[in-house]
């Protein structure tokens, strides 16, 4: 069993910067995929970053060079830094792993980008 819980979510301008984290509790290795989804009103969730391992990472076209996924192993956390964000960043945005036992989720951190 994995349990996520995500944090750092709020209210920004355009062109400030976030820091996501989910701490990660459970059988969870330092090896296994972790993500970050989000979802914004009427719109289906899409996959924003993720990161296999220490360095293998992956993000959404929408959000390259401007977001950077990381993980702590000795505190079972990944963080999702963003920086320039823009209105069209605004959702609530969700931690996900994924291992052979599960699909796991977070219950989600509202970010708004708004003036």
């Amino acid at each position: 069993q994995v349990r996520l819980a995500e944090s750092g979510g709020g209210l920004v301008q355009p062109g400030g910067s976030l820091r996501l984290s989910c701490a990660a509790s459970g059988s969870i290795f330092s090896f296994d995929f972790m993500a970050w989804y989000r979802q914004a009103p009427g719109k289906e969730r899409e996959l924003v970053a993720s990161i296999i391992g220490a360095y293998s990472k992956s993000y959404a076209n929408s959000v390259k060079g401007r977001f950077t996924i990381s993980r702590d192993n000795a505190k079972n956390t990944v963080l999702l830094q963003m920086n320039s964000l823009k209105p069209e960043d605004t959702a609530v945005y969700f931690c996900n792993t994924k291992n052979p036992a599960g699909d796991y989720w977070g219950q989600g951190t509202q970010v708004t980008v708004s003036s």
